[in-house]
């Protein structure tokens, strides 16, 4: 089932003939997909008690100017009108909702939904806020975009947008990455952007945004730090929920005209949260909709052995924000693994940490062969590779389906392809490039 939802217009409600706002003329009016306070954060870009903005004096003065400009482009007419002609024309959203038939079949129980962000160009979910960021930056006279990759889907979507608009882009990414992601690198120098690789640490995605946090630091006249998920300091976990939002307000619009009801449950991968957040914002005030977001449960439970943070993190600050981190017996941020580079992260973008608090996001986790599992079902079901980090939302999917009736429908994020991950997976599951059988 593919539909062909608005992108513009604001989502419709589950009762017959409603609608809660006509086509929205801003980002701000098309973002405020939530009415009750409790569940959209605070001020200053706080939710309960996460977030916030936790800055050395020197940065305080250019993360106001971020926020300031923002708020006047989230209210901006011309912004958006030119956003979503990007989206439209450029991306090529609206995404389509996809039923995974034979796998449904094949499971049992519940139907599968998938949402199809890996569709979009550059094949993931991040070009919907790249391309926002990368406009914010022109607006704000910025000559370069700079941010981290984990696994390279966001730094080639920021390299995207910086070609798309005449900016330079720099992505700093973890030697781990870099060797684990080759075809990406490949692809952010072919769009021109520069690529330095971190080697201190753990290289991997929590130094990528230390670095790359740091050369911003020292010149934000010339920089706007392009962060790749809903975490940092405000404002950023609000920009990015916002250019991410339009995944879940044309999923709703999507599903309701297909079925005439609203999914049963929505599932999307967490790290640090941009694409579940996406996928849930316009689901929230849904309470008979259940949202799952679900993280790297890697290979065990001991410190360093996952990089599930809503289970095992304590509160701490990390990259500017206040929320939940894992920790060392020092409490320094801990070594994380994951099968996904994207998710390879200690900490989680705040506005997660609240709404678990608030009961309405469950969170669950998923180890790396069940991941790798469902990497290889639904490509030989559907014909389609996922992300490995999508591949976690539908490992949960894939647990959860046999055990719910058949007339429930479960709509996962795919939140992107899988072509940056098939040498790796080959590698893992010993799968050569050698042919099956010689002929001739």
């Amino acid at each position: 089932m593919s539909t062909t939802a608005d992108p513009l217009r604001a989502h419709t409600s589950a009762s017959p003939g409603a609608t809660r706002d006509a086509a929205p003329r801003t980002l701000a009016q098309a973002a405020d997909l939530t009415r009750a306070p409790e569940l959209t954060g605070n001020t200053g870009g706080r939710f309960g008690s996460y977030g916030g903005a936790v800055l050395p004096p020197p940065l305080v003065g250019p993360m106001q100017e971020v926020a300031d400009a923002y708020e006047e482009a989230r209210h901006d007419e011309g912004f958006y009108a030119e956003y979503v002609r990007l989206l439209r024309d450029y991306v090529g959203r609206p995404s389509a909702i996809s039923p995974a038939d034979r796998l449904s079949d094949a499971l049992g129980g519940a139907r599968i939904h998938l949402k199809r962000e890996d569709l979009n160009h550059t094949g993931a979910h991040k070009i919907n806020h790249t391309i926002g960021e990368a406009l914010l930056a022109r607006r704000m006279d910025k000559r370069t975009l700079i941010a981290e990759t984990g696994a390279g889907q966001h730094g080639v979507a920021l390299a995207t947008a910086a070609a798309l608009v005449g900016l330079e882009c720099e992505i700093h990414m973890g030697a781990v990455d870099v060797a684990k992601q080759r075809p990406n690198v490949v692809r952010m120098r072919l769009l021109g952007a520069k690529v330095v690789s971190v080697e201190v640490g753990q290289k991997t995605l929590k130094e990528a945004v230390d670095s790359a946090f740091g050369v911003y630091a020292a010149d934000p006249e010339r920089y706007l730090f392009a962060i790749g998920s809903v975490v940092g300091p405000a404002p950023f976990p609000d920009l990015v929920r916002d250019f991410q939002s339009v995944v879940g307000r044309e999923s709703r619009a999507q599903f309701l005209a297909a079925h005439g009801r609203l999914p049963d449950a929505v599932i999307a991968c967490v790290g640090g949260g941009s694409n579940a957040i996406g996928a849930f914002t316009a689901y929230l005030e849904d309470a008979d909709v259940r949202l799952i977001g679900v993280e790297p449960g890697g290979h065990g439970e001991e410190t360093g052995q996952h990089a599930a943070t809503m289970t095992f993190g304590r509160p701490g600050m990390l990259h500017g924000m206040e929320t939940l981190v894992l920790q060392d017996a020092d409490d320094e941020p801990a070594a994380v693994h994951s099968i996904a580079s994207g998710l390879d992260y200690p900490g989680v973008g705040p506005q997660h940490v609240h709404l678990r608090d608030l009961g309405r996001v469950e969170y669950e986790k998923v180890g790396d062969e069940a991941v790798l599992e469902a990497f290889q079902q639904l490509s030989r079901t559907e014909g389609i590779i996922p992300a490995l980090e999508s591949a976690h939302a539908l490992a949960h999917a894939i647990r959860l389906a046999p055990t719910l009736p058949p007339e429930t429908n479960l709509l996962v994020n795919l939140s992107g392809r899988g072509d940056k991950d098939i040498d790796y997976v080959a590698e893992r599951i010993g799968m050569t490039g050698e042919a099956d059988e010689i002929v001739g």
